[in-house]
């Protein structure tokens, strides 16, 4: 098995893990009340999807043991209102929100792609069956929009923004399925770029804006906080790609090579298309050569460096945003903290 990738590290970036998970575990504990009071007041079968999805029960309703993910939109909320100067808890319906409209994505992206399994566990639709997991995301959407009803119309039109963008990059990405290898209308890395950003960055580039907008920023301040997301977004994606392919089993959870086996046009594999061994590349892809085999050939025609390097570049985007308009420095200083986490995650 090849080995686990280099680290994407955000330059100059000095500060501990450990300070991370203790700001991650500072905004569930301000978000997670809330959240919970949202999905209870739901159907309770939908509830019971809902909370299974998050991690907080079994099906069937029993506690469940199992983590509900590290809040990262949630902290990008609290976070985004603190450094506009604001209180946390300002940032509470925004965070609610996107967490809610993210569980919606995901819901419905795992029947789209026919994954199942997530964090280790069956995905709500092999759990609970296609129909009701697809009700439930739309309930867990039209729970996101109520949650911001007091919010006033900025802070929707930037939740309905994110999610025009989120679908515009799913449907991208299926798409990109049935495109060739090769070829005039093969996917180029830049299109896998826009795609990423929409599909992955518009929600956490909506995260920290709308906590900024709750806190009451000026609007130079909410569009540099969504840029940097966004870019935190296309970022993200890479690395998740690069651990797609290379990753460690015990550590991702996810089969070793599965995005391979799955000939998913991910960013090393088109990156490594544009380079001198896209011939045999493509040959490879097409037949059924061994996910093994194409690793090792994206690996040395330079995929995994590219897809880590356009991680770094990104990172490097959304520190120069954040960099670019007045913040409060602690929550600053968290925010520049929390991009290095993202993008150098083992899980």
């Amino acid at each position: 098995m090849s080995a686990l990738p280099t680290p994407v590290r955000a330059p100059e970036d000095t500060r501990p893990a450990a300070g991370v998970q203790q700001t991650l575990a500072r905004c569930r504990a301000l978000v997670t009340p809330a959240l919970r009071e949202t999905v209870a007041g739901a159907h309770p079968w939908i509830g019971e999807m809902a909370a299974y999805s998050f991690g907080w029960c079994e099906v069937g309703g029993a506690p469940s043991g199992s983590s509900g993910g590290k809040g990262v939109r949630q902290a990008l909320a609290v976070l985004g209102a603190e450094a506009a100067g604001a209180p946390g808890r300002a940032a509470v319906p925004g965070a609610v929100a996107v967490e809610l409209v993210h569980a919606f994505s995901l819901l419905h992206d795992d029947i789209m792609d026919g994954d199942e399994a997530r964090r280790r566990r069956p995905t709500v639709w092999k759990a609970y069956g296609t129909g009701p997991a697809v009700l439930a995301g739309d309930a867990l959407f039209g729970l996101a929009v109520e949650a911001l009803a007091d919010a006033g119309a900025p802070a929707v039109r930037l939740l309905s923004r994110a999610l025009g963008d989120l679908v515009r990059g799913q449907a991208d990405d299926l798409l990109f399925a049935s495109r060739p290898w090769t070829g005039p209308d093969r996917v180029r890395p830049r299109e896998y770029r826009a795609m990423a950003e929409h599909k992955t960055g518009a929600l956490l580039g909506c995260a920290v804006a709308l906590g900024a907008v709750l806190g009451g920023a000026p609007p130079a301040t909410v569009a540099a906080l969504d840029r940097a997301g966004r870019h935190l977004g296309v970022a993200f994606q890479a690395v998740d790609d690069v651990l797609g392919i290379w990753g460690d089993p015990a550590v991702t959870g996810k089969p070793v090579h599965g995005d391979l086996r799955e000939r998913k046009k991910t960013f090393p594999v088109l990156a490594a298309l544009d380079s001198p061994a896209a011939g045999e590349l493509s040959a490879l892809l097409e037949s059924a050569a061994a996910p093994a085999t194409l690793a090792d050939l994206i690996d040395r025609a330079g995929g995994r460096t590219a897809a880590l390097a356009e991680a770094r570049q990104h990172v490097t985007a959304a520190r120069a945003a954040l960099e670019s308009v007045p913040l409060a420095a602690g929550p600053a200083a968290e925010l520049r903290s929390l991009l290095d986490f993202v993008v150098r995650r083992e899980v």
